[in-house]
């Protein structure tokens, strides 16, 4: 009966311990620390509304904004209680289907070349913000001609904002499609 009790006691102590007061500690800690990524890093408007989430991708179709990757969240549109991947193998039907419909989508816009496969493929959880430099720089030309502006500035713009590695090791460049918008929109509404 002892075993019992101890096990219990432990049980619940741990479970207030990791499951409550642990928790509200880092909660707490990460608002005082970081408090704009601890809320979301969210994107306010002037007039006080939501914008998005520097986190999350969203979609943007206007031909005057960069495109970010395509969603995983086929049907839901960058919904993250959608988030996951498609789960289609290399040589699944439906997913050369829906590359060569991308790639054909790209044609129509007018790219040449090599399209980055950033724009082709979903990312794991569909809700990737970033884009590589060469998916940005791919989309100049269209989004200087749809702004009236000079694609060189706009080529800037993009270059200003790429990010680079995290610690100058991790990952790889990217550029944040909405911090993108929101900077060119700046430029020029």
């Amino acid at each position: 009966m002892n075993n019992v009790k101890s096990a219990v006691l432990l049980f619940l102590g741990l479970t207030l311990l990791l499951g409550g007061a642990y928790p509200a500690a880092m909660t707490v800690a990460a608002n005082l620390l970081f408090p704009q990524k601890a809320q979301g890093s969210l994107v306010v408007a002037p007039d006080g509304k939501v914008i998005g989430s520097l986190l999350l991708g969203q979609s943007f179709t206007e031909p005057r904004f960069f495109w970010p990757r395509p969603s995983a969240t086929a049907g839901f549109g960058y919904n993250p209680l959608a988030s996951g991947g498609s789960n289609f193998g290399p040589t699944h039907p439906e997913l050369l289907r829906q590359t060569e419909e991308r790639v054909r989508q790209w044609r129509l816009t007018g790219a040449t070349g090599e399209i980055p496969a950033d724009l082709v493929y979903a990312s794991a959880s569909g809700l990737d913000p970033h884009i590589s430099p060469a998916a940005a720089l791919l989309q100049v030309e269209r989004v200087a001609r749809a702004r009236n502006m000079n694609a060189e500035k706009v080529h800037a713009l993009v270059l200003s904002l790429t990010e680079g590695r995290q610690a100058g090791l991790f990952g790889e460049p990217r550029v944040n499609v909405l911090a993108l918008n929101l900077a060119l929109e700046q430029l020029a509404p």
